[in-house]
């Protein structure tokens, strides 16, 4: 029986997809030991993100091969645009939260937003589907880990909420199916390149996350 594409992504690069839902950060969270500082740093560069990351779906939505996965991708939009970027609005706001211009200008920040941003823009359909398969199974991956004990601060608790909801693990899910389907139509290459794809946006993760730390030993 032929492996599906999203399980073979998974197998080869187990080791980078190991490393990132073991990353510190994930582990400071699980371990509620995740200092508030580190937090707001987090909610700087992911809050500069998801805008990014709005980009990345629209280039999804133009080269969708269906309205199916388009009226998905859009709902994704909306999802990211009224729920996400809201929550940031209202935390970092209440936080008071002063935007460091040195961390969103990091290396390893803006390396994240551009090299997945790079993706979207040049890549194919599939690869841009490979990419935000990425993130989101990582995310529902970890925070399916810490979500049976949840961290004592309250804003920490929501995005854990939002990462476990059942919307957005149907849009993990959706990601995971959309590329089997894709996959039993995709050359070789093509599904070597998705899994290349799927790699790279990990390390790209893992270093985005490793900069939440840069002012701490």
């Amino acid at each position: 029986m032929t492996q599906a594409l999203s399980d073979r992504i998974l197998a080869e690069n187990a080791e980078v997809f190991d490393a990132m839902v073991g990353h510190r950060f994930v582990r400071d969270v699980a371990a509620d030991t995740l200092t508030a500082e580190a937090f707001d740093r987090y909610l700087q560069i992911e809050g500069d993100f998801v805008e990014t990351a709005i980009a990345i779906f629209g280039y999804a939505v133009a080269k969708a091969p269906d309205i199916a996965a388009r009226r998905k991708l859009i709902a994704v939009l909306d999802a990211l645009a009224n729920e996400q970027i809201a929550y940031f609005e209202r935390v970092i706001e209440a936080r008071c939260i002063t935007f460091e211009s040195a961390l969103r200008s990091h290396p390893d920040v803006v390396a994240f937003g551009g090299g997945m941003l790079e993706i979207a823009r040049d890549g194919s359909y599939s690869e841009i589907l490979a990419a935000m398969f990425a993130a989101e199974w990582m995310y529902l991956t970890w925070n399916d880990q810490v979500a049976a004990d949840m961290p004592s601060d309250p804003d920490l608790r929501h995005w854990v909420d939002m990462h476990v909801s059942e919307g957005f693990r149907h849009g993990a899910h959706w990601l995971k199916d959309s590329l089997d389907a894709l996959g039993t139509e995709l050359s070789e290459q093509e599904k070597a390149r998705c899994s290349e794809i799927f790699g790279r946006a990990q390390q790209l993760e893992i270093d985005f996350h490793s900069a939440v730390y840069v002012d701490e030993a």
